[in-house]
């Protein structure tokens, strides 16, 4: 038998009724890293901990709604259109990339305006996240032998032993060439951003990370199993959803470019924020303001 064989239990842990799965600890770490660079970026900002602890909540929500949503009417429409209900089952599985990604640019666009911040800035300051989320998301699909790639006789193809074909076929690790393109996009926005720091031009972070992603998943697409089309059409699904995001990355490329001479600005001070912002940097400070000097985007 040519090529790897993968006979992996996706539980690394049972503890009774308690299952640790490698998915739910790649998730977790999503979760870590994402948060860190997330709290990284916004201090460079100059955004005071108000802001960073209460965008993350918008994030996640909006992230696994898309992403479920995405699935649903994406790649099975008349199934859940013939049972709405199941919708909700979210633990029976079905998550989709490019769903989760508009849930994350909603997540944005709501907070910005929510806060009055510049919604492309905000972008550029989850650059890091996005990244994360496609290496790791990528890997725990290896992990569970899922979203497999098509049949073919690489030496590198794999046989994936808990795949519906009990690993018969040998078949391209789609999984890891997607979760490459996300780590070598990670590299490059941090190269980019210890570069630049300050001086990099708004929409540069969130720019990269889209079009070059987005390219890549359009490749990576001629190599993974079909999901809903046949193979009588001349794109996958991912290719005509990634073509919208391809082409928004070049605008934040060209408003990038625009932009270019224009150095991070600090942010508001505390008398601009919601009450409610307000009120939590007066209780994390111990009731004390501190309050800068006015500087407006």
């Amino acid at each position: 038998m040519e090529g790897f064989i993968w006979d992996i239990e996706p539980t690394l842990l049972r503890l009774g009724p308690l299952q640790v799965r490698y998915y739910g600890l790649l998730m977790a770490t999503v979760l870590l890293l994402g948060y860190y660079f997330w709290n990284r970026q916004m201090r460079l900002y100059k955004y005071s901990d108000a802001y960073i602890l209460s965008f993350p909540y918008y994030a996640v929500f909006l992230a696994v709604l898309g992403a479920r949503v995405g699935h649903c009417f994406f790649y099975e429409p008349g199934r859940y259109l013939d049972d709405p209900i199941s919708i909700l089952y979210i633990w029976h599985g079905g998550l989709s990339s490019h769903g989760a990604t508009i849930g994350l640019l909603l997540s944005v666009v709501v907070y910005s305006w929510r806060y009055k911040m510049n919604w492309i800035v905000l972008a550029d300051i989850n650059a890091f996240l996005y990244a994360i989320i496609a290496t790791l998301v990528r890997i725990g699909n290896f992990m569970n032998s899922e979203i497999v790639g098509r049949v073919t006789d690489v030496p590198w193809c794999v046989h994936f032993k808990r795949f519906w074909d009990n690993g018969q076929y040998c078949r391209h690790p789609s999984q890891i060439y997607e979760a490459s393109f996300g780590f070598v996009i990670f590299i490059l926005l941090y190269i980019v951003d210890r570069a630049l720091g300050k001086r990099r031009p708004t929409g540069l972070m969130a720019g990269i990370f889209v079009v070059v992603y987005f390219i890549g998943r359009f490749i990576v697409e001629f190599f993974k199993e079909y999901q809903v089309l046949s193979s009588k059409s001349p794109l996958t699904m991912g290719q005509y959803l990634s073509i919208p995001f391809v082409l928004l990355g070049i605008y934040l490329l060209y408003y990038a470019y625009q932009h270019r001479d224009v150095v991070i600005p600090d942010v508001r001070d505390e008398s601009e924020m919601p009450a409610f912002l307000r009120s939590a940097v007066k209780q994390q400070s111990g009731g004390k303001s501190n309050k800068k000097k006015k500087s407006h985007r």
